[in-house]
């Protein structure tokens, strides 16, 4: 019994041994960062008609994709492939295109999930594990609005709005709303942004050879912005509005040569029609700024004479209209091409059939026609909400048989000008050396009166030094006079409390005197008192007893030892 169990226990630890080892060699694959492995099983249950991924029991690639890390699967039941998933950066968006999915309606073209076709919503920066077998993810820049500019939005799904109005949600058209300068992670399948500069722009028409619209780009460039990715992508932005705009004028310029007879092309005709046949990687390269036109200013004057000239038209599309301007119009080419050149002509014929040729070379009437081009532009292009700021005419160029006795007699005036003006400033001359004399000789006597003023200067102050050093000395004088005298009145001073103290302290000494003497009664024992008191402590007395002889002679045979041993009498005097 114990065998048979021991045999089982083995045969279970084989098995599962020999399963370990075929799932961990053989079964086993890992997924790296960033990437997705895509299972194709190869049994199950074959696909529906039109179906691509197949659900769980299914035979054919899984439309579940399995994400990093490490996974198992039979290699005889399943087969996997290592694909990078889709990853999306700052700054793009993701269009995905769905394989798989219900049928669109009819007449719709955006997908919501779940459908088959383009999805309306977009997808912003991240990583996605979409099965690329059954989704297509076409990464494209956001849109991007410069500073300066604004994005006139176009909804290209929904119903179509009724003509000559906005499009409300749901329907296609162009919009109201346009957007800020700013980014915005937008589908581009789902709407069309159109960018528009708000602010100065330049129409010039440049006497025969055409024009060109300049744009604010040239007249201020947009301000550096903090963010390299926003200024990366708005110039991007840029970039293909300004291809659209080229394209545009290039097909006009084409309608126009078709229609019009054929001629000699100018400069800029020959320009534009080059640039109808280059190729759209190249006109993206040129210039952004300037847009070639196939315009010119040309028009018969009052006299009968062809005047041509060069003209500025500065305008600006205010941004709370330029929706409807580019509803109306389209975009700034067009805008130029069908309402601001057909006004240009047309007023300029006008309102230079009503002047004279004279009138654009001398006089006020230049200045004039220019006032009232401008004035009428903006009243004419402002009833389109397109603001004109000035009409600007440089380079008028007038018949060669009116401008050249103009000129010859303008040369005439301004030669007797001239002449007049050298009379005038020889006599100016002359009256300018007289005044340098006169200059001369008033320097000559400033600097003589100068010298005077500086020597009176000089002996004033030493005048006044002297007087100075003579006050010092009598005021140290009178101080030296002050300080004896006051030196010599302490002195007499000091010498009469002296003699008044000693007065007094005598004075007080003798009245002493007068009172101890008073009190003995008898003026020698007083004096006698004070003739001990005055005695000092240690003298000796010694008294000698006289023999028969005088004093004198015992005093010269005596000793002092016999003095002492004689019998002689010491005493001390009174202590005090």
């Amino acid at each position: 019994m114990k065998k048979s169990i021991l045999a089982v226990l083995a045969l279970i630890a084989v098995v599962a041994l020999a399963y370990g080892l075929w799932l961990w060699g053989f079964c086993r694959f890992y997924v790296p960062p960033n990437h997705l492995a895509v299972i194709t099983a190869k049994a199950g249950q074959p696909l529906a008609d039109g179906q691509i991924l197949a659900e769980p029991g299914q035979k054919g690639i899984q439309a579940l994709v399995l994400g990093e890390g490490r996974h198992f699967r039979n290699p005889v039941m399943f087969d996997w492939e290592i694909l990078p998933l889709t990853q999306i950066e700052v700054g793009q968006v993701g269009v995905v295109t769905s394989k798989v999915g219900a049928n669109l309606p009819e007449g719709e073209f955006l997908a919501e999930p779940g459908q088959r076709g383009i999805w309306r919503g977009a997808l912003g920066p991240g990583k996605y594990r979409l099965n690329p077998y059954g989704y297509k993810v076409d990464i494209v820049d956001v849109t991007g609005i410069p500073i300066g500019y604004a994005g006139v939005i176009t909804s290209l799904s929904g119903t179509q709005a009724p003509a000559g109005t906005f499009a409300q949600p749901g329907q296609k058209g162009i919009r109201e709303d346009i957007l800020q300068p700013g980014l915005y992670y937008i589908n581009p399948k789902e709407y069309k942004v159109d960018v528009l500069e708000i602010g100065l722009n330049q129409v010039s028409l440049l006497g025969r050879d055409g024009g060109e619209v300049i744009t604010k780009q040239l007249i201020q460039a947009p301000a550096a912005s903090a963010n390299v990715v926003m200024e990366n992508l708005a110039g991007r932005t840029l970039e293909r509005q300004q291809v659209k705009r080229r394209e545009y004028i290039a097909e006009s310029s084409q309608l126009r040569a078709r229609a019009a007879p054929a001629a000699m092309p100018t400069p800029r005709q020959q320009e534009a029609r080059d640039l109808a046949r280059m190729p759209a990687s190249l006109r993206q390269q040129d210039s952004m700024a300037s847009l070639g036109l196939a315009e010119f200013i040309e028009f018969p004057s009052r006299d009968g004479f062809q005047i041509h000239m060069d003209m500025t038209v500065e305008f600006e599309l205010p941004p709370k209209d330029i929706a409807g301007i580019f509803r109306r119009f389209g975009d700034l080419p067009a805008v130029v091409d069908k309402i601001i050149l057909p006004q240009i002509t047309s007023v300029s014929r006008n309102k230079g059939s009503e002047y004279g040729a004279k009138d654009f070379i001398v006089g006020a009437g230049r200045e004039k026609f220019q006032d009232d081009m401008t004035a009428t532009l903006a009243e004419t292009l402002g009833q389109r909400a397109i603001v004109v700021h000035n009409a600007l005419i440089r380079h008028v160029e007038v018949p060669i048989e009116i401008l050249d006795p103009i000129q010859q007699a303008s040369i005439a005036i301004e030669q007797d000008l001239t002449n007049k003006e050298l009379q005038n400033t020889a006599r100016k001359q002359a009256e300018l050396n007289t005044e340098l004399s006169l200059i001369e000789q008033a320097k000559e006597q400033v600097a003589q009166e100068t010298s005077k003023l500086k020597a009176e200067i000089k002996a004033e102050q030493e005048r006044d030094v002297a007087r100075l050093q003579a006050q010092a000395l009598r005021q140290e004088a009178d101080i030296a006079r002050q300080t004896a005298a006051q030196r010599a009145d302490i002195r007499r001073k000091l010498a009469t409390a002296e003699a008044q103290a000693l007065e007094m302290v005598e004075g007080e000494r003798a009245q002493g005197w007068e009172l101890k003497a008073a009190t003995f009664k008898d003026p020698l024992a007083f004096a006698l008192r004070q003739l001990a008191l005055g005695l000092r402590d240690d003298l000796e007395v010694h008294i000698i007893h006289a023999g028969e002889g005088t004093l004198w002679t015992d005093l010269q045979n005596a000793r002092l030892s016999d003095l002492g041993g004689a019998g002689a009498l010491q005493r001390k005097a009174p202590a005090k």
